[in-house]
């Protein structure tokens, strides 16, 4: 594994959001459509995998952990704006989520 500089992490704006809003994408099983509160006032739309696994009512009203600041990417049609994070549990995205922190707060 290459090593990533300190100055190249603090690129990242990794926060708190909140789903706001979760869909199935027509003739897609594995990525769902979500709409996140990232805090200010400011939503972004993303697509997250995992769909095979998890319904989109999974993700309604919790918090996770999401990288907000990535080069928007267009996937399957849907311009993403960003990327929840997760483990891998056997190919399985088990989300980082979180309860007492407030929606926008930066990761530091």
């Amino acid at each position: 594994m290459k090593n990533v500089s300190y100055e190249d992490f603090k690129k990242l704006d990794i926060r708190i959001v909140k789903i706001l809003k979760s869909e199935a994408i027509e003739g897609k099983t594995k990525i769902l459509k979500l709409l996140m509160d990232v805090g200010s006032g400011e939503s972004k739309t993303i697509i997250a995998g995992g769909g095979e696994f998890y319904a989109p009512e999974f993700f309604l009203n919790k918090k996770f952990v999401a990288i907000i600041n990535l080069s928007p990417k267009k996937i399957a049609g849907v311009m993403s704006q960003g990327m929840l994070l997760a483990a891998d549990v056997n190919g399985k995205p088990l989300w980082l989520t979180i309860t007492d922190a407030s929606v926008g707060a930066k990761i530091i």
